[in-house]
């Protein structure tokens, strides 16, 4: 009897003690089980909360004095051009509108996997589409129709940007009419991301994504940007030319997954509205006259800012297996190419 009396009188103080730490706003773990009985949650669990905390064990809590207030995701698609500057196939040797609505399929299935954080910030997803077939036009709509989330689709006017575009490049060549229309549909996008509230992610019809991507995209950079005391860009993809160069990197601790500090992205990123603001001069170049590379503009932004992208890649870039810009390492890519296939 006095042994069940030691123990009860152990667990009333231990109830207590959870009940205080609940009040105070601290949270403590149980070594034995990895549990923390504060917010009744085990050490695997997405243990931070959107516009709060960030908690990472065992770095601690990171109090969020930037919390996010949107994400509106633009994704441009033409699902009639295989390859814009290449001829070669891509990775899975399939027709180019199969990529443009698994790509589209991977980021409604992220968006919905972190349904509970767009519980507290508004999201929209918005595609600017140029000369895609009416059957993959009329998939894309049906894919989008019934989410929880807003959707917009809309047809890219080429004729709108034509006017602002010089037809020829860097290079001293002319610039394909295929290039106009990308630079035309980049353009259209930023406009589009001008006129929204904070966070804007521009992406690309050949990039799939993990489930986790757009979770920890946010999260990472609530907590990031609470940390550094600026505003960020994020690349999603590890991509693998990064390792060709020895240069130095910052590593940061994101929600679930590490970040580094970049130099150099393709055109697809996540940028605040407040960072597109305030470069939207370089921005808008890469829309008016093809430099080479192509996002030379961009790079020169990240000369000035922080640009970071995850290890391992939360997407990867669906070009040719040999293309340096393309399969990010480290990661079973079959497995997430698979599970994005439409019904």
């Amino acid at each position: 009897m006095k042994i069940q009396k030691k123990v009860n009188k152990s667990s009333f103080f231990k109830k207590f003690f959870i009940k205080i730490c609940r009040v105070l706003g601290y949270e403590i773990i149980d070594q034995a089980n990895f549990h923390l009985p504060v917010t009744n949650q085990d050490i695997n669990d997405d243990l931070s909360k959107i516009g709060e905390r960030s908690l990472t064990m065992p770095m601690g809590k990171v109090e969020i004095t930037r919390p996010v207030k949107s994400l509106t995701i633009i994704l441009r698609t033409c699902s009639s051009v295989n390859m814009l500057t290449q001829s070669k196939k891509r990775l899975f040797d399939m027709k180019k509108s199969e990529y443009t609505l698994r790509s589209l399929n991977s980021i409604i299935n992220s968006i919905n996997f972190a349904k509970k954080l767009f519980e507290n910030i508004n999201i929209k997803l918005i595609i600017v589409d140029h000369n895609s077939e009416n059957h993959v036009i009329d998939k894309m709509k049906s894919m989008i129709s019934n989410q929880f989330f807003n959707s917009k689709f809309l047809k890219l006017n080429v004729d709108d940007f034509k006017g602002s575009i010089n037809s020829i490049n860097e290079k001293n060549e002319k610039v394909s009419d295929n290039q106009i229309s990308n630079m035309a549909n980049i353009h259209q996008s930023l406009i589009l991301a001008k006129e929204c509230e904070d966070l804007v992610y521009l992406v690309e019809d050949d990039y799939i994504h993990s489930i986790e991507a757009i979770n920890e995209m946010v999260l990472a950079y609530e907590k990031l940007s609470s940390l550094l005391k600026r505003e960020l860009i994020l690349c999603p993809s590890d991509y693998p030319y990064l390792y060709s160069k020895i240069e130095d990197s910052k590593i940061l601790l994101g929600n679930k997954k590490h970040w580094r500090s970049i130099k150099e992205t393709l055109c697809t990123f996540l940028i605040s509205k407040e960072m597109l603001v305030k470069h939207w001069d370089k921005l808008t170049s890469t829309c008016k006259f093809e430099h080479y590379p192509f996002e030379k503009p961009f790079h020169e932004i990240y000369k000035k800012e922080y640009c970071l992208s995850p290890i391992p890649s939360l997407a990867i870039h669906l070009t040719n297996i040999n293309s340096v810009f393309g399969l990010s390492p480290n990661t079973d890519w079959k497995k997430v190419w698979d599970e994005c296939k439409l019904g």
